[in-house]
């Protein structure tokens, strides 16, 4: 499944060098090809996991997988100070030259350039499911927070009516693609992400890798009827996790 980065398509075994590459290859359009494709629903997803972590003035929250930091700049809003990691430097030259007073540096989910417990919360947007150990890297987001601090995930997941869980299947494995050649500067990029979000795991299941990574009080609430889902979880008192160097 993977392509030359001109055509790039991670492979589901979601090598970081790969995923990289591909985000690379849609990062100048990127944000206009999510709203195209989510209908405009990203903006409310975004509004939805700001309200979900809490924040307050004054407080740290870190944003993983920000991209071109659209999703870090909405955080801003709370009036907490707000820093976005990414793993595609093509995304974060991006977000550089739209938002350049957001602050976006390049991170491996799996090995954040923070020390232990120093964030109050941290959150993570449909970016988890393209990281090649997902409990890994719910381990490392838990290190890096203070112990009694707050995670949210929003992700994609499973709509909850069958009927419509049919008719949004064949838009993700039919349509999606066809209207991504139309907006995108790399469609072959969201046959993956497709696919990605088809084998995802659904809301249980995330919760309760969740719940295993070390957080605590781990719940969830769908959004537009299941297709995307915002995971809830508070970092567990005690010792700071240390970082799995395996």
């Amino acid at each position: 499944m993977s392509r030359t980065p001109q055509g790039q398509r991670a492979s589901l075994d979601k090598q970081p060098h790969e995923v990289a590459a591909m985000f690379d290859g849609v990062a100048e359009r990127y944000d206009l090809t999510n709203t195209v494709l989510s209908f405009g629903q990203d903006r409310s997803w975004r509004r939805s996991t700001r309200a979900a972590l809490g924040l307050r003035p004054g407080e740290r929250v870190l944003d993983v997988g920000a991209g071109t930091g659209v999703s870090t700049q909405e955080l801003a809003q709370s009036g907490a100070y707000a820093v976005g990691a990414d793993l595609s430097l093509g995304m974060l030259h991006a977000g550089k030259r739209a938002r350049p007073q957001v602050p976006l540096l390049a991170g491996d989910a799996l090995r954040l350039p923070f020390a232990d417990a120093s964030f109050d919360a941290v959150t993570i947007s449909f970016a988890l499911r393209n990281v090649n150990d997902t409990d890994a890297a719910l381990r490392e987001l838990a290190r890096v927070t203070r112990p009694g601090g707050r995670l949210v995930v929003c992700e994609f997941s499973t709509p909850v009516n069958p009927a419509f869980r049919t008719v949004y299947l064949s838009y993700l494995m039919r349509s999606l693609p066809v209207v991504a050649r139309t907006v995108s500067s790399n469609p072959d990029a969201y046959v993956y992400l497709a696919e990605s979000i088809r084998a995802w795991p659904d809301q249980a299941a995330l919760a309760g890798r969740v719940a295993a990574a070390g957080w605590g009080r781990v719940a969830w609430r769908n959004l537009t009827g299941g297709v995307v889902a915002l995971h809830r979880g508070i970092r567990e008192k005690g010792p700071p996790l240390g970082r799995d160097n395996s």
